[in-house]
């Protein structure tokens, strides 16, 4: 009996060590793939002020997934926006840097309800993704289809760097 006992806990014990391995390595992935990703959303202008209601319970982060794709000719950014309109976001590039912003609002049906899962995250957010190379900005393009944001830019002619002699 004693032996079943102890065969039994090594066995538990090995389940938990595996389960352990995968959560780990999870995170892991999660971590290096998406740390860019995650997105601070700021919920009012005033983070003095208490929140009221289910919105109080809201995450204040969220993911933002996104993929940056370079051709011979363009650089195309993704970015996964779901439930956002397209005139929430706002995009600026500042070099090699495009700065997304927007807001996610908090829309609810009905005011005589509760909430038992809340993992959305709403409010006005900014996300930066470096450029792999500089872009002309005047031909740039965005459009917004089943909650992806898609900006095409041309990448700008000739090299990205100049070496000068020194006289």
């Amino acid at each position: 009996m004693l032996d079943s006992l102890k065969q039994t806990g090594k066995n538990i014990g090995r389940e938990l060590s595996r389960t352990w391995e995968s959560l780990s390595e999870g995170w892991r992935e999660l971590l290096s793939r998406s740390g860019n990703a995650l997105t601070h959303f700021s919920r009012n202008k005033d983070e003095t002020q208490p929140e009221k209601g289910a919105l109080a319970t809201s995450p204040r982060w969220s993911l933002l997934a996104g993929e940056v794709e370079e051709t011979d000719r363009e650089i195309v950014v993704r970015v996964e926006v779901p439930g956002m309109d397209k005139k929430d976001c706002r995009i600026t590039i500042e070099g090699n840097m495009l700065y997304l912003s927007g807001e996610k609002h908090f829309e609810r049906e009905t005011s005589d309800s509760t909430y038992h899962v809340m993992e959305r995250a709403y409010g006005a957010f900014q996300r930066t993704i470096p450029l792999p190379r500089n872009v002309d900005t005047d031909k740039a393009e965005a459009n917004y289809k089943n909650g992806v944001l898609s900006i095409r830019l041309p990448k700008v002619d000739g090299e990205d760097s100049r070496t000068i002699s020194v006289s």
